[in-house]
């Protein structure tokens, strides 16, 4: 059976700034620490952490919701590609970012719920409170 969790936090930026660096090869790689590729558009392909996640933007509203396919190099090659939506909405102290993981193959899914806090959420923090 496929696995999903919702984690959010708040970033002390715009959504526009968030959703802007989100989609940029440099900030994305800027805010992680590591190595990103990423198109804007949708239909775009994208990858991050050297290659360890891939995968194509399928929706984009701007400064509100990115839609991304998305799997890494631990899915199994017949698994279909995992389902990343991330909404932003503006909060008191900045922008809530709300990340919806779906379609996760079976027995990985606590392990992205805690890698996103870990090396997206965490480092995201630290970058924007620069």
């Amino acid at each position: 059976m496929k696995k999903s969790f919702t984690v959010s936090a708040v970033f002390p930026v715009s959504p526009a700034a968030l959703f802007k660096a989100w989609l940029s090869s440099r900030e994305h790689s800027a805010f992680t620490g590591s190595l990103a590729r990423i198109s804007a558009k949708v239909n775009g392909t994208f990858s991050a952490w050297d290659g360890y996640i891939s995968g194509r933007t399928i929706k984009l509203a701007k400064d509100r919701k990115i839609v991304q396919r998305w799997r890494t190099t631990e899915f199994a090659g017949d698994d279909p590609d995992s389902l990343v939506e991330i909404t932003l909405k503006k909060a008191k102290n900045g922008t809530k970012l709300t990340l919806g993981h779906s379609g996760i193959p079976e027995g990985q899914s606590s392990d992205y719920r805690q890698g996103w806090q870990d090396f997206y959420f965490k480092p995201m923090r630290e970058y924007f409170s620069k």
